[in-house]
């Protein structure tokens, strides 16, 4: 069973899309610094576009990005824990995230977005590093760890 296999459940995900909103908030919210400031107007753009566009981008990549990790989490409940696993290899679980995200930006048709993502995209890796732990225990929260 794959880790995507959870949002079959439509609880987990709608959960999983909430709780992983409130992180990118919360993770946002904490940035301080010059950089914090272009990251804080970035995100208040996107935002403008409407309440519902960053939840909605969340439950669109969710399945991409559950696939993305599911090789780090499966190396995980291998190793016996795939939370840790994830906090431990956070530059590789960066990676897998980031790709999900680059992938998709190049499809956008939405200028805005895809301008503003390209301008703040060298700089986030570091910010997606940092946030990998809230996110791996947002997922092993959510998601049955199978024996």
């Amino acid at each position: 069973m794959g880790l995507s296999d959870a949002l079959q459940d439509e609880a987990i995900q709608a959960k999983l899309v909430m709780d992983c909103t409130q992180l990118i908030d919360e993770q946002v919210a904490a940035k301080g610094g010059p950089s914090g400031w272009v990251l804080k107007a970035t995100y208040g753009v996107v935002k403008g576009i409407g309440p519902t566009y960053i939840p909605g981008a969340v439950e669109r990549l969710l399945p991409e990005v559950l696939t993305a990790l599911d090789p780090l989490w499966q190396e995980g409940l291998q190793a016996g824990d795939p939370v840790e696993h994830l906090i431990q290899n956070r530059v590789r679980t960066a990676d897998s995230l980031l790709g999900v995200t680059d992938a998709k930006i190049q499809g956008t048709h939405n200028g805005l977005v895809k301008t503003s993502y390209n301008k703040l995209r060298q700089s986030v890796k570091g910010d997606v590093e940092a946030a990998v732990p809230g996110l791996a225990k947002l997922i092993g929260a959510h998601v049955p760890v199978a024996p």
